[in-house]
């Protein structure tokens, strides 16, 4: 999902020098030299092009990998005059949490620690803070009386 590879078949014998490959943000273009290129457009999204590349396999195919800057956005299509397909139909992989990224991880890991607990009728993580912050709160303050505090 983060990323889009492609395979594109070239003549046998095709090295690398033979190819004009240009990889920008929202555009795309790979051809032979001196030919009309094999693949050129708009790209329908962002990529980010620091990290996408090209190569050649076996002399006969182009290998080009863009890594998309929306990573949890699935594409209708890679170039924009291509057909489309429907996103809503595809059904993606169940991924696991250590496929995440640590800081997607421990949100998803507080969401469900809070689900967890509400289902139970015990208080959030968030409700856990502020009552720990309220405690806090009172004992640095014994002069003042909260017995008639309504805390919500």
């Amino acid at each position: 999902l983060g990323d889009v590879d492609m395979v594109v078949p070239l003549p046998k014998g095709t090295r690398a020098r033979d190819l004009v490959v240009k990889i920008a943000k929202k555009k795309l273009s790979a051809g032979l030299k001196g030919k009309e290129p094999i693949l050129e457009g708009e790209l329908c999204q962002e990529i980010k092009m620091e990290e996408s590349t090209w190569t050649v396999e076996d002399q006969q195919s182009l290998h080009i990998h863009l890594e998309k800057v929306n990573q949890w956005q699935w594409w209708e299509n890679v170039l924009t005059h291509h057909p489309k397909i429907d996103t809503r139909k595809i059904t993606p992989n169940n991924s696991k949490l250590s496929d995440l990224d640590g800081e997607t991880r421990g949100m998803v890991e507080k969401m469900m620690y809070d689900n967890q607990q509400k289902q139970m009728g015990k208080p959030t993580s968030d409700e856990q803070k502020k009552m720990e912050a309220l405690k806090k709160f009172q004992a640095a303050h014994p002069e003042l009386d909260f017995s008639n505090a309504k805390i919500s």
